[in-house]
Order: C-alpha cells, then structure tokens, then sequence
C-alpha cells in the first residue's frame, strides 16, 4: 500500500496543487481571466472559473452550466470527470488537492475557541447540491429557457474569495453593477471564513457540493483508510486527533473522511494505513490462525 501521511508532506502537496490550479497571478493586476486551452478541463477541487488566476474550470461550475443549457443536456464529460475522480480518490482530493480546501485550513489556524460541529449540520451540503447545483439550474429558467447556476450566484464563497472580490477591484464598470446579490455572497463569504475560524473546514463540511459527491463514493474508492483490527487496542487516540471528527475505527469509510492521514501519523500501533491498495480480506490472519486451531482440536 502507497501512503503518505506526514502533515508537513500533505501541506506542500497541498500548496503545490493550489499553485499549479491558480498558476496565473498575472491577471489579477489586469483584471482579467485565463481562457487558455486548460478552461477546457476541471479542476478536482473547488477553485472558482472566474478567479483571475485559475488555470482549470470548475466542475460544480461546468455541472450548472450544462444543466442549465437550453436544451438540457446530460454533461457526460462533467459527470465522468467527477465519477473517475470519485472512484480513484474519494475525498482524499477534499484533503489533499482542493484550493478551497487548503484557505479554510489555514483560516482555521487563527488563534480562537475550536468548536465541534453539530451532526445535523453535516447534512445539508446534499442538500445544497441537490436544491442548488442539480435541480435550479433545469427548472428555474429565464425566458430563453435557461438556467441559472444558481450554487455559483448565490452561495459559492470560493468564487466571491477568488472571483468576485479581485475582478471588482480592478474593474471600474463591474463595481457600477453591485447591488444586494454582492452583498448576499459577502455575507455568505462572511460566515463561511468565520465559521472556519472556529470549526475546522466548516464550509467542507456543511455546504459544500462538491465534498458531498466525493464523500458518497469513500465506500468504493481505490484511495482506502484500512484499519488492522490485530494491532488496533482501541485507544480512541485516532478519534481525539481526527479534526473532521471521524472515528476510524468504527467508520473507516465515512463520507467525511478526507484521507489527511492524520489517525495513521498517531496511531502509536501503525494499525491504520491509508493509500491505494486491494480490500483486505474481511477474515484477517489472525483470524485464520485461530479458526485452524479450533479446527484441530
């Protein structure tokens, strides 16, 4: 099994993947957007199209626009992208490879009481996705017959962070246009850095569209957080470490893993191992051992 689990590791693949996603600084003393041929794809984490800086599209973004298209058509490319990153990695891309991501980690450092989120909240990114990035865009239509993308316009804090706040700032014409809408996302945008403030990635957790896809498919991705149950004693020190509050010991596949392999760096018996690798059999050696020797008495 290929693992990495050294935070110091995970933060440099984290800013490395947040550099090479916004690798465009230039134009963002232009005021301008990148639409070079790599708009053409998607980027894995959540990293705003309108960001001067960006290099890819984003797939939340891509999902509406075509959702939202006059004729409505099924965004296979959009859909399998998301799929095939799902399937490989899970939510390892949450902890690894998300812009957005890294920002609330980092907001989260601020000096301030840390709180635990409440488990209802945890709910309410499906919720998001389903209202605001599946069905608004296909059923509340202009008179063109199309739709909006509505979790960009009126929810997404990465694309005010990112898009809106610097493409205003440089842009005279743009800033005759603001009305409630803006103040509405700054409000959002707003909340969101306080709540991250206070509780560790609070918009990953609760709003956020995209870590509710991948956290569906953390039960069949090839990227697994596996526990051996022979050396594991049970010392709870994976649970008190987990900031995402995840036991993995009971739940080695929840959907609010993000793979950061934080559990396995603690775990003082190296029973927990992250990384690509076949499913371990569900009867471990151990356990053959000792069904062989009941067998022979």
């Amino acid at each position: 099994m290929v693992e990495i689990k050294n935070p110091v590791k995970r933060k440099l693949i984290q800013l490395i993947a947040f550099g090479y996603s916004n690798a465009h600084l230039l134009n963002f003393k232009a005021g301008s957007i990148y639409k070079g041929e790599w708009k053409k794809f998607c980027n894995p984490g959540l990293n705003c199209y309108s960001c001067p800086a960006a290099t890819f599209a984003c797939p939340i973004g891509a999902l509406q626009a075509v959702n939202g298209s006059r004729s409505f058509n099924f965004s296979f490319y959009v859909v399998g992208i998301l799929l095939a990153f799902g399937v490989l990695f899970g939510r390892f891309i949450c902890g690894w490879l998300c812009p957005f991501g890294l920002f609330q980690e980092l907001i989260h450092k601020i000096p301030s009481p840390k709180l635990r989120l409440k488990k209802g909240f945890l709910y309410i990114k499906y919720a998001v996705l389903i209202i605001f990035v599946i069905l608004l865009p296909i059923v509340a239509t202009n008179y063109m017959g199309m739709g909006k993308p509505a979790f960009c316009q009126f929810i997404c804090p990465a694309g005010t962070l990112g898009g809106g706040i610097p493409l205003l700032a440089t842009n005279e014409e743009l800033r005759q246009t603001i009305g409630s809408l803006f103040f509405l996302k700054m409000a959002i945008l707003i909340g969101t850095i306080a709540g991250c403030i206070f509780i560790y990635r609070f918009f990953c957790r609760t709003l956020c569209p995209l870590g509710a896809i991948y956290g569906l498919m953390n039960k069949i991705s090839l990227y697994r957080l596996e526990v051996d149950k022979d050396k594991c004693v049970n010392c709870g020190k994976c649970k008190r470490v987990c900031k995402m509050e995840v036991d993995p010991v009971k739940v080695p596949d929840s959907p609010e893993c993000i793979r950061c392999g934080a559990c396995a760096y603690h775990c003082p018996k190296e029973a927990i191992h992250t990384g690509f690798a076949i499913r371990a059999s569900k009867c471990t050696c151990g356990e053959v051992i000792r069904e062989r020797k009941n067998n022979k008495a």
